[in-house]
């Protein structure tokens, strides 16, 4: 199997995983395992692990553009939305708890709990606590129902709760959908605040990781980045719209199953 189509399938795995809560890094690692780029230096996978989620963040940017782009265009020229900065303000205060405390303990985290025994807890672990979460708001009214609708302490309290995404496993999603609906917002405000969330995180994720690999990419490395990249942008597209369809009447109970079970084969089999 050539690099190429081994780079469609990582892609097509970013791309469907990093929005669902389940663990993209679980998923990868069960990839990874099976699937190696061959030629490549042995910097080139942790780099192009975390850079091809820009691809996914790209395609969240595009759908929800008008909702995150203060400048419109009307009748008077050019004018600012003051909401739509009062909602970027939010997002960016979100953000904020986990970027801090990745500057500190990133490389603590990669070295002593970037394991498949980590990763496989981490699922287990949420997967209980999504599913005593969705018992828990069965029968609650949520204060929150559209992302936009959320204050300032709210996006804080979800912000502390992606700190813990950056224990593998746990997911950047689970989290901060886990912490919404646990902080009053709807399921499907919180899927939504969470997409919005990924933007500056993950962006600013994948910049670090260019920097650290000091962009010296060969030219094979290039396109098999350039393949994963696209290939995790179309497949966002295609799973964010189906998942926004999904929790309009569903739970997250079944991610919460599924994660159980993901976890329980990571132990078993011990991927690596």
């Amino acid at each position: 199997m050539n690099n190429i189509f081994k780079s469609v399938i990582f892609g097509i795995i970013e791309g469907i995983t990093e929005w669902l809560p389940v663990s993209s890094t679980g998923h990868l690692i069960i990839a990874e395992s099976f699937l190696h780029f061959d030629g490549t230096s042995p910097q080139f996978y942790p780099a192009y692990s975390v850079i091809i989620q820009l691809g996914a963040v790209l395609s969240v940017a595009v759908m929800f553009f008008k909702r995150i782009f203060p400048l419109t265009k009307g009748t008077e020229g050019i004018s600012l939305q003051k909401s739509i900065i009062t909602f970027d303000l939010k997002i960016a205060l979100g953000c904020i708890p986990a970027a801090v405390a990745g500057l500190f303990l990133d490389e603590i985290i990669e070295k002593r709990f970037y394991s498949c025994k980590t990763v496989a807890m981490g699922l287990i672990i949420y997967g209980v606590l999504f599913i005593i979460v969705e018992r828990f708001k069965k029968d609650s009214n949520s204060k929150i129902t559209t992302a936009e609708e959320i204050d300032f302490l709210t996006a804080l309290k979800v912000g502390i709760f992606q700190i813990l995404s950056l224990i593998p496993g746990t997911s950047r999603s689970g989290s901060t959908v886990m912490g919404g609906m646990i902080s009053g917002m709807s399921r499907f405000a919180a899927a939504e605040y969470s997409f919005f969330m990924a933007i500056p995180i993950m962006a600013g994720a994948s910049l670090v990781k260019a920097v650290d690999f000091g962009f010296n990419f060969t030219f094979e490395e290039c396109v098999i980045l350039f393949v994963g990249f696209a290939t995790s942008f179309v497949v966002s597209v295609f799973t964010v719209s189906r998942l926004m369809n999904f929790v309009k009447s569903k739970t997250f109970t079944s991610f919460g199953v599924y994660r159980i079970l993901l976890g329980a084969v990571l132990l078993i089999f011990d991927f690596q």
